[in-house]
């Protein structure tokens, strides 16, 4: 399994969550019961940055916690090289990050781990747009997280 960071954002405090991440997508396999060598990449980016993108490819004109770019939504036909899954890549909001564990009240590392979580299962396939999915995906969400990452 193989994630490549990009920083962006140039906020050095983002290193530190690398080997929770790669714990993340191990567990998230586990439960979801996906075998295979999987890559994705991780962007960190300002709140201006991920605004933009959202403008530019989703017509939401603000800046968000985390967007998810998939390689391709249908899991069944993964494109692979070399016996490698690529998902895609997950951008997250370095200031989102800190805002939103103030505003929850849990650790910055809980939500950093929370936001490339619902990224990830976004590239898995997972979505929550309609309540009985979203239920399912924020279930699945505590189901990786709560094992490794205390609230």
């Amino acid at each position: 399994m193989e994630i490549i960071f990009t920083n962006n954002a140039k906020d050095r405090s983002v290193y530190r969550y690398k080997k929770d991440f790669e714990m993340i997508l191990e567990r998230a396999c586990k439960v979801l019961d996906r075998k295979g060598d999987w890559s994705l990449s991780v962007i960190y980016v300002t709140p201006e940055q991920i605004h933009e993108i959202n403008r530019d490819y989703r017509n939401v004109d603000r800046p968000t916690d985390v967007i998810s770019f998939a390689i391709q939504d249908d899991m069944s036909d993964m494109w692979i090289e070399e016996d490698q899954y690529e998902l895609g890549d997950i951008f997250i909001n370095v200031q989102a990050i800190r805002d939103q564990a103030k505003a929850y009240g849990h650790s910055i590392r809980r939500e950093a781990c929370f936001l490339f979580c619902h990224g990830l299962l976004h590239l898995m396939g997972y979505d929550h747009m309609k309540e009985e999915d979203e239920k399912v995906m924020f279930a699945l969400q505590d189901e990786i997280l709560d094992e490794l990452v205390q609230r």
